[in-house]
């Protein structure tokens, strides 16, 4: 005779489960769907709504409306570049992020409204140093005082020696290629080596034409688009130089410059765990945007006097002076690390969107593509990625991580360096990039012109 089972063994499976409901369980796993950051339904909603006024012809610029978009594009090209074979491994999601904007936009495939409104917020908002300083910042606070105090002095060797040595190869592959001596030099080399646009070529560009009694403009095009190509090569490097560290673990630091290397908060360790107290996380923040506000004053005393000193730069000396000497507490320090975790997971893609919208334009980049500059360009970036990679051993550094530093040699900017290190995962590297693309653009500049006026 067969033994009645018991409500307990009914209980334990022998009865099928109820089927799971979709509200609220089927919707939570909806919820957790992301298009980068952003959950799948509220991305849906937003491209509906980026839609309907871009059809009325009515965009709002307020921010609300203005994050919304960066958001909804920026993540949507972003996501797109982490899944296209071979180059996924190369930066993928930077580039797409950055250039298929510039494309749409010259392309008049995105619609109007979206393209003045992103330009126009963009421009007039200046997000882009607010996301440098949160950056910078939290990557200096959070690191080991002594690795960062020899890092900034090591790095000037690498990036000095592969100033010099991808100038002479740089100037010997173009002149071979029918460019000129001359022109090869000032024209191409040296717009890649900068500093990017707004600290390089603009000014380059300005000692160019008062050297030569010409108009700035027609210097500028001829300076513009090296910049813009040797970042993509840079960005392209990078990207490589990260595929190459997850295959050689021993190469790379992952982000730290030296072996033994420890960050006082580690992004790779240690999450946001909801803990620390949100006013010292808005105490951390309103303190990042005051040294802002304080490099921008003297950067206005500055001028006052003959003397260029970006803002930036000037807010990375007072940063590490504040770290070395102390002058924050532990918890402001954790506090600017959320904020430095904030910025780089959830504003990147959104900001690189910005830019390939209003300042990447797609002609500029175009322009560099005549077979012998592509070569040049190229031969120069790669010439400077590989005396850091190389030097590294020298002076006991990762090979990877110090060839990214140089590599940011070449970069647009501030906006290069966002690129070139979202591309290779390491934007805790930025403190060191923004040493080597400001002070290295400066000091390039500075020299280019001096020559410049005494071959003429």
């Amino acid at each position: 005779m067969e033994t009645p089972k018991s409500d307990l063994e009914n209980t334990l499976g022998n009865v099928p489960p109820e089927p799971s409901r979709f509200w609220p369980e089927g919707w939570w796993k909806l919820m957790e769907m992301r298009i980068g950051i952003v959950p799948l339904p509220i991305f849906v909603i937003l491209a509906g709504i980026v839609a309907y006024f871009a059809k009325v012809g009515k965009l709002p610029t307020e921010s609300a409306m203005m994050m919304g978009v960066l958001a909804l594009f920026g993540f949507a090209c972003g996501e797109a570049g982490k899944h296209i074979p071979v180059l996924k491994h190369f930066g993928g999601a930077a580039i797409f992020a950055t250039f298929i904007p510039s494309y749409l936009v010259y392309m008049h495939w995105l619609p109007a409204e979206v393209t003045k409104g992103v330009t126009d917020f963009t421009k007039s908002t200046g997000f882009l140093y607010l996301f440098i300083a949160a950056i910078i910042i939290g990557s200096i606070w959070g690191m080991d005082r002594g690795v960062l105090i020899r890092g900034f002095f090591k790095i000037i060797i690498p990036t000095a020696i592969g100033t010099v040595l991808a100038a002479l190869v740089g100037t010997a592959v173009g002149s071979a290629l029918g460019l000129g001596v001359r022109h090869t030099f000032f024209y191409v080399v040296i717009p890649i080596m900068a500093g990017g646009v707004g600290e390089g070529a603009i000014p380059l560009s300005t000692g160019y034409a008062d050297i030569m009694h010409t108009s700035q403009g027609g210097m500028f095009a001829q300076v513009l688009p090296p910049v813009m190509f040797g970042s993509l090569v840079a960005i392209l490097m990078s990207g490589a130089l990260n595929l190459l560290g997850k295959r050689r673990p021993n190469l790379t630091g992952d982000g730290r410059l030296e072996p033994g290397e420890h960050d006082e908060m580690d992004p790779k360790q240690q999450e946001i765990t909801g803990h620390m107290d949100v006013g010292h996380i808005a105490a951390a923040g309103i303190t990042v945007i005051s040294l802002y506000l304080i490099g921008m004053v003297i950067y206005r005393v500055c001028l006052g006097f003959g003397w260029t000193l970006p803002a930036p730069l000037t807010m990375l000396v007072l940063a590490v002076v504040v770290k070395v000497t102390r002058a924050v507490s532990p918890k402001l320090q954790q506090g600017s690390y959320v904020v430095y975790r904030f910025f780089a997971i959830g504003v990147t893609y959104p900001l690189l969107f910005a830019i390939g919208v209003a300042m990447t334009p797609w002609e500029t980049l175009i322009a560099a593509f005549a077979l012998p500059n592509l070569i040049t360009i190229t031969a120069t970036v790669v010439t400077m990625v590989l005396t850091g990679f190389f030097v590294a051993r020298w002076i006991k550094m990762y090979p990877v991580d110090l060839a990214i530093i140089n590599a940011c040699r070449c970069a647009q900017g501030g906006t290069g360096n966002v690129a070139i290190l979202t591309a290779c995962e390491r934007m805790q590297l930025m403190p060191f990039a923004q040493v080597a693309t400001r002070i290295g653009g400066l000091a390039t500049v500075f020299g280019a012109l001096l020559l410049y006026a005494k071959m003429h």
